[in-house]
């Protein structure tokens, strides 16, 4: 069985997709960019300024799932321009605590609305012992 989970305090989905599926004890969290969910506009900044904000985006739908990032286990970095990785690395690392989950990055050609950056995540519901 699988059931969307989504949270008003992240951008609504930008197509046929949700911004999250819970499949078990397991939380699909879709990509997210850097929009603002008030406005729909990307936020203004450099890319830590950015990095931060997708952030933003992924904890509100995690707190609807009644998750924290304590619960993530894997995560995708897509970023247009590697040589942003060192700056995007060092946010990331301000909001997991060891261990820190797997995770892959890749530099993609085009990323929605021409973002810098997207993050997508995987969530175990279940209580770490």
């Amino acid at each position: 069985m699988r059931r969307a989970v989504s949270s008003s305090s992240a951008p609504p989905a930008i197509g046929p997709y949700s911004q999250a599926i819970q499949a078990g004890s397991l939380l699909f969290l879709s990509g997210q960019i850097p929009l603002d969910p008030e406005t729909g506009q990307m936020v203004e900044g450099d890319i830590a300024a950015q990095t931060h904000r997708v952030f933003k985006n992924l904890q509100a739908v995690l707190e609807a799932a009644g998750a924290t990032f304590d619960n993530v286990v894997r995560t995708t970095v897509y970023v247009a321009d590697m040589n942003d990785f060192a700056a995007i690395n060092e946010v990331y690392g301000t909001y997991f605590s060891s261990p820190a989950p797997a995770r892959a990055t890749v530099q993609a050609a085009r990323l929605p609305k021409d973002a810098r950056v997207e993050i997508d995540a995987i969530a175990s519901l279940i209580p770490n012992r």
